[in-house]
């Protein structure tokens, strides 16, 4: 038997349509025109980022940087992020998400080209904090920005589907940015030079396309019909109203919330052990005695399988209605695959260990996001979302800077990753203490 629901349509005028019909023309509509743009958006955001690992195979030897300076380095950026994190997505929820992401993908694109410049630690430090500054509000800003078109029970895997950016930047970037380093010389220029000036130029030129393509909210949209709009409106009005027949929470109440807060410790967890192994894997692959360019295809290997891995496992989770173990589970997993790893001298069971801890990595990444965004709207989810974000983002400092002083004190890489170990497993123990209503998330859906 179909379902029919009323929706008011363009003349005001009451019609009915088949549920499942409406429902799936619109969300394949909204999927196709964003979730490409969005993927592609997030991989040169998320490549500009973290090609400082790369960079670093040839820039530390030449400006004479020790382990903790690059630490410092790739950490600092964090910093800048956390401080206008909050205020930046709140600029998004008032002016926009077409001009504000623009904005933001602008200028991180000219800082992250000008860190060619970069001379001595000074100016190393300076632009990785300008580049935290600039890309301040892009992660969470999106999230906030794909709650605006995608009910509940669609978000986990659509989500999965914007944060597949990070792996791939990996995947794809990681070969790349080897190739790059092969471009020493050319121009007067130096291979990791390039590196920063020819992946940094994509994101300022997409960003000037963000701002004529990105349509702010569903009502705007003139890509989708009199029929589609009033059945999403319907949708996710029906799930804001759920939300707040149990809580409205003001902005305040949910920055100060302790079910924020935990998120933000699980999230820290989360994401020490992401950058951990981003910043710092090029380097121990490099170890296995690998020229530049085998380094960065060796290391895409764990972001392929965690690719795969984060879209099953967010497709499951949306499937099962599920959130706790489908978020605490990978980041146990996480934890144990990182211990393991720093026992082990072999190169082929080192990457197969770290491919294991980069499944659960990913897996987490897709489903954490339908957490706070299963009980917030509005302005409170925006602040929140962001402060989440933020707080967690500080790991970006802790888990990079964590290994490179094991480093410096050891003389072992493999040391850093048992204690970076400990982030992930806080934090998946936190998941199952806090735990999660789902039933509270799907309470507009009546099961």
């Amino acid at each position: 038997m179909s379902q029919t629901t009323t929706y008011a349509g363009s003349a005001g005028a009451a019609k009915s349509f088949n549920k499942s019909e409406i429902e799936t023309s619109t969300i394949r509509a909204i999927s196709w025109r964003l979730i490409p743009f969005l993927v592609l958006a997030y991989f040169f955001s998320y490549l500009d980022r973290v090609n400082l690992g790369f960079a670093a195979l040839t820039m530390n030897a030449e400006l004479k940087f020790t382990p903790l300076i690059f630490s410092w380095g790739a950490g600092i950026f964090f910093f800048g992020y956390f401080i206008f994190e909050v205020p930046s997505n709140l600029a998004l929820e008032k002016f926009g998400a077409s001009r504000w992401i623009a904005r933001i993908m602008v200028t991180w694109g000219i800082i992250s080209a000008l860190m060619a410049l970069v001379s001595g630690v000074t100016s190393f430090y300076v632009l990785r904090f300008l580049l935290g500054v600039a890309e301040a509000g892009f992660f969470p800003g999106i999230i906030l920005y794909l709650t605006y078109w995608y009910p509940a029970e669609y978000r986990a895997r659509f989500l999965a589907a914007f944060a597949i950016a990070v792996p791939v930047s990996t995947v794809i970037g990681a070969p790349i940015s080897g190739l790059l380093l092969g471009l020493d010389g050319a121009m007067g220029l130096k291979g990791w030079q390039w590196l920063f000036i020819i992946e940094g130029i994509p994101s300022v030129l997409l960003g000037i396309v963000t701002w004529f393509y990105l349509t702010d909210k569903p009502e705007k949209a003139d890509w989708l019909s009199a029929e589609q709009k009033a059945w999403l409106k319907v949708k996710l009005d029906s799930e804001i109203a759920a939300k707040q027949a149990v809580k409205h929470f003001s902005l305040g109440e949910a920055l100060s919330s302790p079910k924020v807060i935990a998120l933000s410790l699980i999230y820290f967890g989360f994401v020490g052990a992401l950058y951990g192994m981003q910043f710092w894997l090029p380097q121990i692959v490099k170890a296995f005695g690998l020229t530049n360019a085998q380094t960065g295809f060796v290391t895409a290997i764990p972001y392929l399988f965690g690719t795969i891995a984060m879209i099953l496992w967010a497709r499951h989770s949306d499937a099962t209605r599920e959130r706790v173990k489908h978020v605490g589970a990978p980041l146990l997993l996480t934890a144990v695959a990182l211990a393991v790893s720093s026992y082990l001298t072999d190169p082929t069971m080192t990457m197969v260990v770290l491919t294991v801890a980069a499944i659960g990595v990913f897996c987490c990444f897709g489903v954490f996001w339908t957490l706070p965004t299963a009980w917030l709207s509005g302005t409170a989810a925006a602040g929140a979302i962001a402060l989440i974000n933020s707080i967690g983002n500080l790991a970006g400092f802790g888990g990079p800077y964590l290994i490179g002083w094991v480093k410096e004190a050891t003389g072992q890489t493999s040391t850093g990753l048992l204690v970076l170990a400990v982030l992930p497993l806080i934090a998946g123990i936190l998941v199952f203490v806090g735990g999660h209503d789902s039933k509270h998330e799907f309470a507009e859906h009546g099961r």
